[in-house]
This record gives structure tokens, C-alpha cells and sequence, in this order.
């Protein structure tokens, strides 16, 4: 995949932002100045919104993103504001167009953060006591760690529990990536421009954004594209496949789940129940032979089960031949839920992964086998989707956990280029990465999927879209949705997100799938509900 899908909301990067600046300046005759002023303008309207009264604080930095908050401050002293703008860099330092703004702001003059004595108190007291502030610190090109009086502004600002607008990205967050090296702002808003940055929405720096409003700056239509980054919005009907009058069982969609040992029947059963909601038309589990018992009997007389080669309760090498015997009529195959990690369950996994020859979505146990032989998923030939969670992926890449998190996007690509697969780095912020480099990430907001066995609900919703014969990416991205909607779903059905548990989630399953192809999942996305609060461990997602 070259290009984004247009089914997703471009994310644009630093640099392409860049380049639309320069386009919509040098090409289209927009004058600087005005993308400024509105940009500005919007930056002051959210303020009066979020703090009617009271006095403001900006903090400016400076380059372009503080010329903008001195245009907020000129602005909300021009409607009759207290405003005190506060430096963290010497106004002589200024240039262009935030120049330019500083000669145009009337009014009391600014204050310098690291001024001596009763200077830099007046500015400290300036944040400490004000009704909102306006965080124009940093921009959207700022990359590494904030240093020196920017980061003790950034320590000022969030010191205090006071609302923060952050102007087009919160300060210390790089706009590209979501990664935050040392400090940066907490938001209560962001106000973006033209288009919402990967680093608002891509963990940590989503974290810190808070809501997200993206405000039309007179950028004209046509501008260069060039994102490789996109959010995916709710899904809609046309990317979802529907059973027809001429579909049978197999052709609705035949998965295999392969995997489930002694004490973790739970997993495969989830995954196989997820896939037959989701719209598989035939699913056979496949387990131990010893558990087979178990899954046919749990109450789902739909699910076929097929019983294999186990030792002590858990799959061997010898149990492949029966998988890829089932493996006959095509389909997808998911494999690794509940499957434990015993020599002969890794052998196991290896082995089926390296020759079957229908789509594979590899999660849990499945992914803790290729550890340290990730790039072996490279030489299949047909498509791979893996989902793991932060630690999953680090197992993979031999790093901690902590690493995966502080990266999120550059980790989920180097898995995909590595394993010629695409890659589902499950979060708030599930990342959905192509080997080309293509990346959907999703809105979140489902706090319900938190919980344990929401994992396999995913693997199960996966397998069965790319059983319908979605291509990899897209049966990943609208899995990641479903899930999320279903979760949402089920957290309204059972009062809450704290009451939700995974088979709550099955259950609600086609309600997402309906809402979605009755189109009333409409895309918006742009504009986040709430702010990126911490959510309960991911891992389970």
C-alpha cells in the first residue's frame, strides 16, 4: 500500500505541514500573516469558551507558535480581557510575522519567565493566577526534549489546575510521532490547524492533548497531500462486507481458531464466538483433543470443534497436519488465543504460521512463539495480521515494554517492515500498521474493552473480516473499529464501562455491525470527546 485510503482522515505530519504552508503562501498568494491572525482567532474563541471570565495567561515562545498566542492576546485584550503574556525567550529574538505581531499588541507589556527578581515572580504569579491559560510554547517542528526556561515554563503550566489551551500541539509533544522525551504540556484543549497531527492522537502525546478541535485557518482546497498517517473514524457500510443471496456458510466467511490448553479454553472459545458475530459463516475451533469436550459443550452448538495431537493438555508439532487439513476450503485462520507456552505450543505455532497457506491473524501465544524469529512471518505468502498488546510487541522486538510505549508508531512500523505483516498495536490509540509504511490509527475512546479477554474478542473479529476477503489493512482497521464500537455498545447495555466483561462485547457485536452498514456511524473523528485521560491497563485490549 502506497498511498492512505480515503476512508481514513489524513493525519499530516511536520513536514508535510510545512509544505502546506509554504503552498498555500508562496503558490496560492495567502498571506502569512492572515493564516496567523485566524489561526489565532480560533486559538482566542475556545479560550472565551472553556473561561468566559477571569484573567488569561500566554506563554509564548519564540518562534511562529508564539506569534500566534500574541495574537490570542491582542485579540482578548481587544474584547475587553486581563491578559498578561509571559516569554520564555527574550521578545528581541522574535522574527517575521511573530515580529510583527509583538509590535501590533497593545497594552501592558510582556513579562520574561526568567526575569530577576520581581519580574519573574510578576510572571509566575501572572500563571499561577490565571482563569485559563494559552500554552504557545512550541510548535508543531519542535523535536527532543524541552530544556532550559522552556522547560520551566512547561513546569509552571502544569503545576497549576487551571484550563490549558494549547496552540496547534501541546509544548514538549513531537506533532509527528506522539513521543514525548522529558516534559510537556497537559491540555485541556488543543486547538489544531488545517488538520489534526499524528502526535495528537498517538499516545503519549495524546495523553496530553486533551480534546482536540481542528479549525479551518484559510488554507485553500488542493493543497498537497503526502500523509501516510490517517485516523480512522467511525466505520461505514461500504467498507464491510455483506452476506447476499447467493452467499453460503463458506463463502460468508470460513476462520479456524487454533490454539487453547488446560485452564485457557476461555481464549479459543471467545475468539471463535467473535468471528461467528462478526459474520463468519462456518468456524471451527481447533484444540487440544482433550478440551474438545469442553468447547462443545459450552453452550454454542454452532461452533464446530476439531480435536488434535496434544501432550498434557496443550497442542504439539504433530497437531499441524489436522489443521491445515481444515485449512482445505480456505478462509483465515487465527491463531495463538489461549494456546500456552510449552516447547511443543511454540513448535506448534511456528510450524502452522510457516505453512499454512490462508490469511493469519497471530495473537497472544502465538506471537509469544516468534519471539526472536519475527521475520520468519516474512516468507508466507499469504496476508498476516498480528495483534499484540505493548509487552506482546516487545517480546517480538526484544524491548521492554516501556520502550514499545514511548514510541508507539516507530515500534508498530519496524514490526511491520520486519514481518511483511500488518501490525495492530493494540491501546486507547491502536496503531494499524502497513508494511509500507501506512499507518490508521484509531479514535479509541471504548474504556470498556479493558478487560480481560477483549484480546481474543479482537483476534476473533479480525480473523473473520479477513475471512470475508478484506485485504490485510482493511480487515484490521475495520476490526480495530467494530471492536471499539461494540465495546461502546456494550458499555450502554450494561450501564457502564466498569461492568463490561469480553462476552458482553461478542454480544454487542452485530449492534456495531449495524449501526456502521445502516450508515449511522457517520466519519467525524476530527474532534475528540474528552481528554486523554490515563485509561485502566490496555493490555487486554
Amino acid at each position: 500500500m502506497d498511498t492512505l485510503p480515503d476512508w481514513l482522515i489524513p493525519l499530516p505530519d511536520a513536514e508535510t505541514m510545512r509544505a502546506v504552508d509554504r503552498w498555500a503562501i508562496e503558490q496560492r498568494g495567502v498571506p502569512s500573516l492572515d493564516l496567523m491572525e485566524r489561526a489565532g482567532a480560533g486559538v482566542a474563541r475556545m479560550v472565551e469558551q472553556i473561561a468566559p471570565d477571569g484573567p488569561v495567561a500566554v506563554v509564548c515562545g519564540k518562534g511562529n507558535n508564539g506569534g500566534d498566542g500574541l495574537v490570542v492576546a491582542r485579540l482578548l485584550r481587544d474584547a475587553g480581557r486581563e491578559v498578561a503574556v509571559v516569554f520564555a525567550a527574550p521578545p528581541q529574538e522574535l522574527s517575521g510575522d511573530a515580529r510583527e505581531n509583538l509590535r501590533r499588541l497593545t497594552g501592558d507589556e510582556p513579562l520574561a519567565l526568567d526575569g530577576d527578581g520581581a519580574c519573574g515572580r510578576e510572571a509566575s504569579n501572572a500563571i499561577g493566577g490565571a482563569s485559563a491559560i494559552v500554552d504557545a510554547l512550541l510548535g508543531t517542528g519542535f523535536v527532543g526534549e524541552p530544556r532550559g526556561v522552556v522547560a520551566d515554563a512547561i513546569d509552571a503550566i502544569n503545576a497549576v489546575v487551571t484550563p490549558v489551551v494549547s496552540v496547534d500541539v501541546p509544548s514538549g509533544v513531537d506533532a509527528s510521532t506522539g513521543v514525548v522525551r522529558g516534559r510537556a504540556v497537559r491540555a485541556t484543549v488543543t486547538v489544531t490547524f488545517h488538520a489534526a497531527k499524528p502526535g495528537l492522537w498517538i499516545r503519549p502525546g495524546k495523553a496530553h492533548a486533551g480534546m482536540v478541535e481542528t479549525i479551518d485557518i484559510g488554507i485553500p482546497r488542493g493543497a498537497p497531500g503526502g500523509a501516510t498517517i490517517g485516523l480512522a473514524g467511525p466505520l461505514t457500510g461500504d467498507l464491510l462486507p455483506r452476506r447476499g443471496a447467493s452467499s453460503t456458510k463458506f463463502t460468508s466467511g470460513h476462520v479456524l481458531v487454533a490454539g487453547g490448553s488446560r485452564g485457557l479454553t476461555g481464549a479459543p472459545w471467545m475468539a471463535a464466538c467473535a468471528s461467528m458475530r462478526a459474520g463468519a459463516g462456518y468456524v471451527t475451533a481447533c484444540v487440544p483433543a482433550s478440551l474438545q469436550g469442553i468447547l462443545a459443550g459450552a453452550g454454542r452448538p454452532e461452533l464446530m470443534t476439531r480435536g488434535l495431537a496434544e501432550e498434557d493438555g496443550g497442542l504439539t508439532v504433530e497437531a499441524v497436519d489436522g489443521v491445515l487439513g481444515e485449512t482445505a476450503r480456505g478462509g483465515a485462520l487465527a491463531l495463538g488465543p489461549g494456546l500456552g507456552r510449552s516447547e511443543g505450543a511454540v513448535a506448534f505455532a511456528r510450524a502452522l504460521a510457516r505453512r499454512a497457506t490462508v490469511g493469519l491473524v497471530l495473537d497472544a501465544d502465538g506471537l509469544n512463539a516468534h519471539a526472536g524469529c519475527l521475520g520468519d512471518l516474512a516468507l508466507r505468502d499469504a496476508p498476516t495480521v498480528l495483534t499484540p498488546h505493548a509487552g506482546e510487541l516487545g517480546r517480538l522486538l526484544g524491548l521492554d515494554s516501556a520502550e514499545i510505549e514511548r514510541e508507539r508508531l516507530r515500534h508498530a512500523r519496524a514490526a511491520a517492515q520486519r514481518a511483511g505483516a500488518v501490525v495492530v498495536l493494540k491501546g486507547d490509540d491502536t496503531l494499524i500498521a502497513d508494511p509500507s509504511g501506512v499507518v490508521a490509527v484509531s479514535s479509541g475512546d471504548s474504556p470498556a474493552l479493558a478487560t480481560a479477554g477483549s484480546g481474543d474478542v479482537l483476534t476473533g473479529v479480525s480473523a473473520a473480516l479477513l475471512a470475508q476477503g478484506l485485504d490485510p489493512f482493511t480487515a484490521a482497521t475495520a476490526a480495530v473499529q467494530l471492536h471499539a464500537e461494540a465495546g461502546r455498545q456494550a458499555a450502554r447495555r450494561q450501564g457502564g464501562a466498569e461492568g463490561v466483561i469480553a462476552s458482553d462485547v461478542i454480544a454487542a457485536l452485530p449492534a456495531a455491525r449495524a449501526r456502521a452498514t445502516s450508515g449511522d456511524g457517520e466519519r467525524s473523528g476530527i474532534r475528540r470527546r474528552s481528554p486523554g485521560d490515563e485509561l485502566a491497563d490496555a493490555d487486554e485490549r
